[in-house]
């Protein structure tokens, strides 16, 4: 066990924990009280957001894979480190896809009902934040 390995995964760890607080739960929800942000406006900001957050979240887990792969970290942080990923991949692969989808349509302008998708995202960050938390919790044990 290498434990500047294990360092680098709880930084890696609390950084992406901390954007995803900061984006998810403060940015997006905030930029639609602000005044003169339409729902077009607010998701055509969200859409840029959220492609920036998930570049760097898949930045992010590659350097968390590459640092518990090579520190050859204790079997919790690597559990852990393969759930947040999954469910990165999930997001990215099957919620985001829909969700684009859906604002695709409300930016051409169409009249489109509530989405219960955003939920499905919205628990999928709930959990990723209550991992991420855990994962750099386990990883500063080593």
């Amino acid at each position: 066990m290498n434990t500047p390995w294990a360092a680098v995964a709880a930084a890696t760890a609390f950084v992406w924990l901390g954007m995803v607080l900061a984006i998810s739960f403060l940015e997006a929800p905030l930029k639609f009280r602000a005044p003169g942000v339409t729902l077009r406006i607010g998701l055509g900001i969200g859409r840029l957001v959220f492609r920036a957050l998930n570049r760097a979240e898949t930045a992010l887990a590659a350097v968390l894979v590459l640092a518990v792969a090579a520190g050859g970290l204790p079997a919790p942080v690597v559990v852990l480190t393969g759930l947040v990923v999954g469910l990165l991949l999930a997001q990215l692969g099957a919620v985001r896809p829909v969700l684009n989808r859906r604002s695709d349509r409300v930016l051409a302008g169409e009249d489109v009902p509530r989405s219960r998708t955003h939920l499905v995202y919205v628990a999928c960050e709930s959990a990723k934040v209550l991992l991420l938390l855990a994962l750099g919790v386990a990883a500063l044990s080593v």
